[in-house]
């Protein structure tokens, strides 16, 4: 398939890729598809797969199965002070 740009699309493009030659801008709209379909496909996506984790985090917390940051802080500074021991 080919794809005409119009006078200001290949402007930006050149604007935004001015180091690149013809190849390469070909390349580079290719990326910039490929990032729009990955983009998209992450804003369809309904996350039902994590509410399981979800509800298994907040089960956690409800439990009292958490710590505060500041004592997440301290053990990972004590971790880092007994690697350097």
């Amino acid at each position: 398939m080919q794809i005409s740009l119009t006078p200001e699309q290949e402007a930006w493009l050149r604007t935004h890729f001015s180091a690149f030659d013809d190849a390469s801008l070909e390349t580079a709209a290719r990326k910039i598809i490929d990032d729009r379909i990955a983009e998209s496909e992450l804003e369809t996506d309904d996350l039902a797969w994590a509410k399981p984790l979800v509800d298994e985090g907040v089960a956690a917390v409800e439990r009292g199965e958490f710590i505060t940051l500041e004592e997440f802080k301290a053990r990972n500074a004590a971790r880092l002070a007994a690697l350097k021991d």
